[in-house]
């Protein structure tokens, strides 16, 4: 490595990276490169060719060559990582994204695709391979997903522009993504934890050093490191353009980066230790290998190998094919990297008599009317890296498109309202209406609007006309996405337990009767009563594992009808004229109450029944909480359970639970229409099935319940998650087992109660028995972390017990 001295000398104890080898193949820009694990010391590159490469060492030393040559992507390829083996594919997969919207999956034994994932409605332009098979996407729809084998179990949504870079941060299940919004976020279980903000551009890369430290470089010029929590440690200078892509030394601490600059930069302890330019504009990607060596990819369709190891080192006369290609590459003055350039001022030759004063230092040389570009080498000496040339279009010509705000355009105009003052970029494609394009650079510049007509026709002059109709539409997923519906918050307990909520007396309160849910010594850990019971009566073998996977639906069944009588008759004559409900319909309803609160009776509810209890249910949210205990109770009988769910019924009885599912809502009516949802399941055909199909929408709303501080609501949730859980446990539905454990997770960090902590865990046991795919992806995000301290509990010792075998599947 080399260290500059005081005296701005280089000291040339190691002479820093050097130029190993150049690979010739692609015909275009290579925009990924990745690692493999399986042929050792081997990478992958793909390019805007359509073609994904595998290259490998010659031997120890030498080069390296072309093994295998993939192609699925009917448009460039523009990202690839590396799924890790495992028992199904024992030397890994290789996984690329491209321009065609698409994910290709190969292996290395055949050219084309061992499958596609399509979901995304933009270039897949970043990937990033978990533990356990999970693939995390990045796009320019603004979304990432996360795929587990060949499907989609996962949309992160959040982001107002492109993700350009995604990061699976290994042991805790965190994910990351970088954005052309200059944010960067960490997901857990599917929701946004945490944003990053501090960068002034687009976000182009990302990096892991460790569990609680990561890298992200910018379109702003500079690198940051942060700590997962939240804070940014340390910036780096040093490029002065866009910086594509970063990777790190095998210590974890060390690192490379690449951009627009045309360089590859080294930074050891901190600092930027060596600058190496490139005969390319673009130098798009980079990798670290095993050993040290440093791969870059770039616009000129090349990938270079640099090395440390004197060994590995390039011969003198590839060396210097190599500085002759430098010495006559073009550099555009506007990329930014030579500051701005008054010919007239520049020195002559003679100033190359002068050593630099640091490597990487760059000089411009007035050769007669040509301005040539010195950089200083680690072997201290000026080296030539190019001609500067006065028109722009480097980027254009070789890669079809220009960079502006992290995303490609395929014109960036540079617009000069005032003489002498700061000069404007406007961004066009050919897509896009001229004249709305000029309207926004108007407004976002703060520019009079009576340029209109002059830039729209500025743009249409210097497009050539190219002009075609756009769409677009905006979608946002009811459950990840910023579209989700989120109930307000700002909610007391609103009494305490044990105390009526309307009259605070201690009469009736739904709930505190002793109900199911404490079981006695040795009973079910659901019912409390013994559920192991033999034909012939005799208890049966409790099996080993007596907790998971649970098959029935958990429902509430207790319930004192003379209070609730009471209640009702009580509230009845406080309520409004209109809603006052007639002697004859309360004896209706006391009628109902005896049919349904024993639902193994025959007896079926009455139309006029079922008619005068949806009448008291909308009495107002202060009084209405004794008639959706009657609901509650109701729900049971299959009769009553197929009227509301079922038909025409169904959706204005949906409307109605979501509704109520509020936290703006009163302690006891959250408790109650959670215990309602929890109810619907008893019958499969009509409540379950109508649960089912608002799954999303039901669990994204329930677990914002998490939020009150009420048990008993915290009970219900739980027992709403463990109904959902064993519906989804007999059936392929991963993206539903996905929701599932999303929502368990949240729910695991939020809630302490230990009964409601109980059946999150055998809500959880239940998800990832008999399914490999779905304890899959509990292990990929992380949850045995999270529930691992619930395995010493011994009071109940049902949580410990039951803890210990969901960690026993994990």
């Amino acid at each position: 490595r080399h260290v500059t001295g005081r005296d701005g000398q280089a000291d040339m104890a190691s002479s820093g990276f050097r130029l190993s080898c150049s690979l010739a193949g692609h015909q275009m820009d290579v925009r990924g490169l990745a690692t493999t694990l399986f042929p050792v010391g081997a990478f992958v590159s793909v390019s805007r060719d359509r073609s994904a490469r595998v290259w490998v060492p010659n031997s120890p030393n030498r080069g390296f060559t072309e093994r295998h040559c993939m192609n699925g992507h009917s448009n460039f390829v523009s990202c690839v990582c590396i799924i890790a083996p495992n028992d199904t594919y024992p030397r890994g997969l290789i996984v690329t994204g491209g321009n065609d919207h698409n994910i290709c999956v190969f292996t290395l034994d055949s050219p084309a695709p061992l499958y596609i994932l399509k979901g995304h409605k933009n270039t897949v332009c970043s990937l990033s391979a978990g533990k356990f098979g999970t693939l995390l996407s990045g796009s320019w729809d603004t979304t990432s997903k996360v795929w587990l084998n060949e499907k989609c179990l996962m949309t992160l949504q959040g982001h107002t522009a492109a993700v350009w870079a995604v990061k699976i941060l290994p042991e805790q299940g965190f994910m990351l993504t970088g954005s052309a919004d200059k944010t960067i976020k960490m997901w857990k279980a599917g929701r946004c934890e945490r944003s990053f903000t501090g960068h002034n551009d687009c976000v182009r890369g990302l990096a892991i050093l460790n569990e609680l430290e990561f890298l992200s470089c910018s379109n702003d010029a500079t690198i940051r490191r942060w700590q997962i929590s939240g804070q940014c440690l340390h910036i780096y200078y040093g490029h002065t353009n866009y910086i594509y892509c970063l990777s790190v030394f095998p210590n974890g601490e060390d690192f490379v980066t690449t951009g627009e600059d045309r360089s590859l930069r080294i930074w050891k302890d901190g600092e930027c230790t060596q600058t190496i330019r490139l005969p390319a504009q673009s130098v798009w990607s980079c990798c670290v290998l095993d050993n040290g060596d440093v791969v870059v990819g770039s616009s000129d369709g090349i990938i270079r190998v640099f090395t440390e190891a004197e060994e590995r080192t390039a011969t003198a006369e590839e060396i210097q094919t190599y500085e002759n290609e430098l010495s006559s590459a073009t550099i555009d003055p506007k990329s930014g990297d030579l500051g701005d350039i008054n010919i007239n001022e520049l020195p002559g030759r003679e100033h190359l008599d002068e050593p630099g004063t640091r490597e990487g230092q760059t000089r411009l040389i007035r050769v007669g009317d040509s301005v040539h570009a010195y950089q200083w080498s680690v072997d201290g000496r000026w080296l030539k890296i190019g001609d500067v040339v006065g028109s722009s279009g480097g980027t254009q010509k070789s890669s079809g498109k220009v960079l502006y705000e992290g995303k490609e355009f395929d014109y960036v105009f540079t617009i000069d309202i005032n003489e002498g003052g700061p000069s404007m970029k406007l961004p066009y494609n050919i897509t896009d209406d001229p004249w709305l394009v000029a309207h926004n650079f108007l407004q976002k510049n703060d520019l009079n609007p009576m340029f209109l007509d002059q830039v729209a026709n500025f743009i249409i002059e210097n497009s050539k006309g190219h002009t075609l109709g756009s769409t677009g539409t905006g979608v946002s997923d009811p459950f990840t996405g910023s579209g989700r519906y989120i109930p307000g918050t700002g909610l007391g307990t609103g009494g305490t337990s044990g105390v009526d909520p309307f009259t605070g007396s201690g009469r009736y309160v739904p709930g505190t009767v002793p109900s199911n849910l404490a079981p006695s010594a040795g009973g079910d850990p659901f019912t409390g009563g013994n559920a192991y019971v033999s034909d012939d009566g005799h208890a049966a073998t409790v099996p080993s594992n007596p907790y998971f996977p649970k098959k029935d639906p958990v429902t509430f069944d207790q319930a004192n009808v003379t209070q609730i009588i009471g209640k009702l008759k009580e509230l009845n004559e406080r309520t409004s004229a209109e809603q006052k409900l007639a002697e004859d319909d309360l004896q209706v309803l006391e009628k109902f109450i005896s049919v349904v609160s024993s639902p193994s009776a025959l007896e079926t509810p009455t139309s006029q029944q079922l008619e005068i209890l949806w009448k008291a249910a909308q009495w107002p949210e202060d009084i209405v909480f004794p008639v959706l205990d009657i609901l509650r109770l109701a729900m049971r009988h299959p009769a009553v359970n197929e009227h509301f769910c079922s038909g025409n019924y169904s959706t204005q009885f949906s409307n109605y639970l979501l509704n109520k599912i509020n936290l703006q809502g009163k302690p006891a009516n959250q408790m109650l229409v959670l215990r309602t949802v929890c109810n619907c399941f008893s019958t499969p055909s009509y409540g379950s099935k109508l649960m089912m199909s608002l799954r999303e929408t039901v669990l994204s709303q329930a677990i914002e319940m998490r939020s009150t501080s009420n048990k008993n609501v915290h009970i219900a949730l739980s027992t709403l998650i463990l109904n959902y859980a064993v519906n989804l446990h007999a059936g392929n539905d991963i993206e539903g087992k996905a929701n599932c454990l999303s929502i368990i997770s949240v729910a695991i960090e939020a809630l302490q109660d230990y009964e409601a902590i109980f059946r999150l865990l055998v809500a959880l046991g239940t998800i990832i028995s008999n399914d490999p795919n779905a304890l899959q992806l509990a292990q990929s995000l992380g949850v045995d972390s999270q529930i691992r301290k619930y395995s010493s509990i011994s009071d109940p010792a049902k949580v410990g017990d039951c803890c210990r075998f969901v960690l026993k599947v994990l």
